[in-house]
């Protein structure tokens, strides 16, 4: 499993959509706060990519030996925050220096599992992306447990351990669903459910998709935040289900059932033009829609796996690593296949775009350049970056881009030509 994504306003009759609006409150644009981003899907806002990673155009900044994990680097201020699992026994929080990699404080805590046999090629380690609202680092840890921590010092100043509270079982792969922040709280899926906790306390606000979970446990895919049918909910896709939920008490909007083989959905769903575009291990590629009555609909499907892989939404286009490992770009208006790369790649890809180029990071250790247009995808540049796997999220800001590998975190600074 994986560590496990702003829409122009479109009204019609029955659909109502606006902006996701998931940008979180106390955060800069120059900050990497949480999941895929600023806006949760890949988007770096006020971010010009660079034109080239060739020559002296990628260079290396510093680099930090870490325990291998899964999460995606969390930059804040002049804070970058890591995670680790050491000794298949302990979890490991680091914040270090933006600019030199320095460590100033770590935090730890004993929680560590196996995953199944058929996973063990992708660890045992620590997975979700943590966020951060700029005093506060929440942390989810392997075994159920979310750690909120002082951003400043890495003072604990609460957990909640789902598996002790709700008496649920644990998760067969751990807690592989990022945290969301939404004003004075934070959700996340795990207690075999969905839960609102209050951010500063830890308290259990609500507990909504309850057993969803199915013979694994939690669901892998990250909660994101947007107005469908004239309402801003929370989207959330479950081991078996696609869900619009109220934010005040976690009702149920809408709810559609998404085939999934052994409920392998992992990728977050993104939200496009009063629909919901999403992919799951043998399934398909579709997009919802939901009216102003909370009624869904499939405007259309595939049979492309989008599988692990987040898509990232470019001019029209849905831009997806399928199962088979091949690149593809779909149009969402009517869910035509663009075009299709007959290469295969790495089993996983974090994508970023700035509105016209996008850089991937394969998870094989190479970074990749594009500027797709509905002809082709025009690669730019592809450099390796790491010897090592590269399955966390990468993160970009103010010219520098961080990449977590199995061994380490690297800062990347890049200058344009």
């Amino acid at each position: 499993m994986l560590p496990i994504m702003a829409v122009p306003t479109f009204l019609t009759p029955t659909v109502l959509v606006v902006s996701l609006g998931i940008l979180l409150p106390s955060a800069r644009a120059a900050d990497w706060a949480q999941w895929r981003g600023p806006e949760r899907d890949g988007t770096v806002p006020g971010v010009t990519l660079p034109s080239t990673l060739k020559g002296d155009a990628l260079s290396e900044a510093w680099r930090v030996e870490l325990e291998p994990g899964y999460s995606g680097p969390v930059v804040f201020g002049d804070k970058v925050f890591t995670t680790e699992t050491e000794n298949r026994e302990t979890e490991i929080v680091r914040a270090l220096d933006r600019t030199t990699g320095k460590e100033t404080w770590r935090a730890s805590w004993s929680g560590a599992m196996k995953v199944p046999f058929f996973a063990k090629s992708n660890g045992d380690w620590i997975r979700a992306t943590p966020a951060c609202d700029g005093e506060r680092l929440y942390v989810a840890g392997m075994c159920d447990v979310l750690v909120c921590l002082e951003m400043a010092t890495g003072k604990e100043l609460w957990r909640y351990d789902f598996v002790k509270e709700l008496e649920t079982p644990l998760p067969a792969f751990g807690f592989a669903s990022s945290p969301l922040l939404d004003g004075d709280a934070v959700i996340v899926q795990a207690g075999a459910g969905t839960c609102k906790l209050d951010k500063r306390t830890g308290k259990l606000l609500w507990r909504a998709m309850v057993d969803q979970g199915g013979m694994f446990g939690s669901a892998f895919s990250s909660p994101v935040i947007a107005t469908l049918g004239g309402k801003r909910q929370l989207v959330v896709q479950t081991r078996t289900q696609l869900a619009g939920l109220s934010l005040d008490t976690g009702t149920e909007l809408w709810t559609q059932a998404v085939e999934a083989f052994r409920g392998m959905n992992i990728l977050t769903p993104t939200v496009h033009n009063g629909g919901v575009f999403t992919s799951t291990y043998g399934g398909e590629t579709s997009l919802f829609e939901v009216s102003e009555a909370f009624s869904v609909s499939k405007k259309w499907a595939l049979k492309l796996q989008g599988y692990m892989t987040s898509p990232i939404i470019l001019d029209g286009m849905g831009i997806e690593l399928n199962r088979d490992q091949r690149l593809v770009a779909v149009d969402l208006d009517d869910g035509s296949k663009l075009w299709e790369i007959k290469d295969k790649f790495g089993k996983y890809w974090s994508l970023v775009s700035d509105g016209t180029k996008v850089l991937a990071l394969d998870q094989k250790g190479e970074l990749l350049l594009f500027q797709p247009t509905r002809e082709d995808w025009n690669l730019i540049d592809r450099v390796k970056v790491s010897d090592e796997e590269t399955w966390a999220h990468l993160a970009v800001v103010e010219g520098m881009i961080y990449i977590r590998d199995l061994k380490g975190l690297t800062a990347w600074s890049w200058k344009q030509p």
